[in-house]
């Protein structure tokens, strides 16, 4: 699997609603994705809502084999675009039909169950097994293969793997925002991916010497350093950066080749910009980063 992978966000309009500006493009930039080795892509129902489905539907069905689209239920849309928390159980169930027609597939490779009432939220759920128990029933239909969590908490965590396997948990993690920090320890120790978005910090890294340095040296850009760090922090991690830009895709994938070429120091003083209790600063073997990809890729 291409630990740097596609998030899809971005297709659609503006505040993620409806479709974009040119929605022929945004396909161009979905193929490319896939010519260029992106294997993992990353979307949501809530995302136009249902736009940025349709989109990869159409760019990428029949889609190649190795391709996983992760595709989050459990959210949508409300008056003033706002983003909400879906807990109704047959307004879940729907959610995977309707990405499944959407998608053009008859099964989601993997399907996430949003937790919490923002893209910010991470908090315990009182509902989960209740809502998850939805995607494991679907699961055993032949619907879905894998199971994963989006806004976790490690208590969540622990909760949905007594419902069901967990194949893979999406928290916000970055340079800058260390907050799915435990979970990103338990998902490594547990064969789990972590597919953190925001991988960028919404673009608030910029200015920071200790990106501009190893940028310089390996005549990369900050962003594919920030980038090059997540992959060294975890063998767990695939990122999902988002670009509508054909140049920052190609960018964003060639960073992925960037994590072996950044020293201890540089990785030590990257991951000193924020606070977190847990730190790997080496770069795993690639057996142990093939073990914990496996559990998606398999």
């Amino acid at each position: 699997m291409n630990r740097i992978g596609y998030g899809a966000m971005r297709l659609a309009g503006t505040h993620v609603w409806g479709p974009p500006d040119d929605p022929a493009a945004a396909r161009r930039v979905l193929r490319l994705a896939v010519e260029e080795g992106v294997t993992f892509f990353d979307t949501a129902n809530a995302y136009g809502p249902r736009t940025v489905n349709q989109l990869i539907g159409e760019a990428l069905r029949p889609f190649p084999d190795g391709v996983i689209v992760g595709n989050k239920v459990g959210a949508g849309r409300g008056p003033g675009r706002t983003w909400t928390t879906i807990r109704d159980l047959a307004e879940i169930r729907a959610q995977v039909h309707e990405a499944l027609a959407d998608l053009g597939t008859d099964v989601s490779e993997l399907t996430y169950l949003r937790l919490g009432g923002d893209l910010g939220a991470v908090s315990a759920e009182e509902d989960l097994e209740e809502r998850l128990g939805v995607l494991a029933d679907l699961r055993e239909r032949g619907l879905i293969r894998r199971i994963g969590l989006s806004g976790a908490s490690p208590a969540d965590l622990a909760r949905a793997q007594r419902v069901t396997p967990i194949a893979a948990v999406q928290n916000r993690f970055n340079l800058l925002d260390r907050s799915g920090v435990q979970v990103l320890a338990d998902c490594e120790a547990q064969g789990i991916l972590f597919v953190p978005y925001f991988p960028l910090a919404a673009g608030r890294l910029t200015g920071y010497a200790e990106l501009a340095a190893p940028a310089e040296r390996l005549g990369a850009t900050p962003a594919q350093i920030a980038l090059a760090w997540l992959l060294r922090r975890s063998p767990a991690v695939v990122a999902i950066p988002g670009t509508t830009d054909p140049d920052h895709l190609r960018a964003n994938v060639a960073a992925g080749r960037l994590a072996g070429e950044l020293t201890d120091g540089e990785v030590a003083r990257l991951t000193a910009l924020a606070e977190e209790s847990t730190a790997v600063l080496h770069l795993p073997e690639q057996s142990s980063i093939d073990a914990v990809a496996a559990t998606v890729a398999h």
